[in-house]
């Protein structure tokens, strides 16, 4: 029997309220499809998670394109939250997700409170979904989604009304676009949420100067990538300060030391999403790059280094 290294034997098991997860790597909504388009590039039961493709309750066409446009650092986006609804999802992606033994996260999208509740009431009922996250935050659509994320009262209000319809986890997706975040991460808190995660995209916009026109159909549209890390950290770092619930963080993550970035402020767990566009492999060089990084620290539990940001006076050499 082979021996086992010092990367090998850390514990990278880490939990998002009472969700347990097998690694702390989430594939961020919107970036991996419904999961089963990316099952044969890789095993989707070894990432701690996937989070599907925002759904309502209805099929939804999203906006026309162009609606992604890369930038320096990053890359704009305004899909428009295309998607199949809520009960196709069921009925045509879950069983195989189910099957490849995925733990699902569902993005769940409303323009009512109503929707929110009754779309998270029907995942509930399905078999195979592990947790709900609670889209609040979409910066390119005009109806619902962030008139919820932008108000503390309305953050509240979806987040109890979902709380009443289900027993699953549930983690709100914060907006960047508000003065606070952190008081929305607790006002999250105070009405029943399990986690929550942060952030979602900046409000951006990209012209072509040529033809004086905007480079996205939707004009304006959702800024991630790394150009967004050093503020998404920040924010995550903020919140974890001021709540006790997990803190899911992603903005810009490239490499596994960008995600232990988010983790050393306080993140339980990091989704990774635009990266996925440039490296569909990213996964098992996270994985590696984080076993590394323990072993040599020598942190043998991944949540050992969770909130660990040393703020000790420096000392002069």
């Amino acid at each position: 029997m082979p021996a086992t290294s010092a990367a090998d034997a850390v514990d990278l098991a880490t939990a998002i309220g009472p969700l347990k997860l097998r690694n702390p790597f989430i594939a961020a909504s919107g970036c991996f499809g419904y999961g089963v388009e990316y099952a044969d590039t890789i095993d989707l039961s070894s990432l701690g998670a996937i989070v599907v493709k925002g759904l309502f309750l209805k099929e939804r066409e999203g906006h026309p394109p162009p609606r992604i446009v890369e930038t320096p650092a990053g890359m704009l986006n305004a899909i428009g939250l295309q998607g199949i609804g809520v009960r196709r999802f069921v009925a045509e992606r879950l069983p195989e997700l189910r099957a490849r033994r995925a733990v699902v996260i569902v993005n769940v999208c409303g323009s009512s409170i109503e929707e929110y509740a009754e779309v998270s009431r029907i995942l509930s009922d399905a078999d195979g979904v592990a947790a709900l996250e609670l889209n609040i935050s979409c910066p390119n659509i005009k109806e619902g989604g962030i008139q919820f994320g932008c108000s503390l009262a309305g953050t509240h209000d979806v987040v109890s009304a979902v709380r009443k319809v289900t027993n699953l986890p549930i983690m709100p997706k914060l907006t960047p676009n508000v003065t606070s975040v952190a008081s929305f991460a607790r006002a999250a808190e105070e009405a029943g949420a399990d986690a929550v995660s942060l952030v979602n995209t900046f409000l951006a916009m990209a012209i072509d100067v040529e033809t004086r026109r905007p480079k996205l159909s939707n004009v304006m549209g959702g800024l991630s990538g790394p150009a967004i890390r050093p503020i998404a950290v920040r924010m995550v770092y903020e919140c974890k300060q001021l709540v006790k619930i997990p803190v899911v963080g992603m903005g810009g993550i490239m490499n596994a030391s960008d995600a232990l970035e988010f983790m050393i402020a306080g993140a339980s767990a990091v989704q990774v999403g635009t990266a996925n566009f440039v490296d569909p492999f990213i996964w098992h060089k996270l994985v590696d790059g984080l076993r590394d990084y323990m072993a040599r620290h020598r942190i043998a539990r991944v949540v050992d280094l969770v909130g660990s940001l040393d703020l000790s006076p420096r000392t002069v050499a």
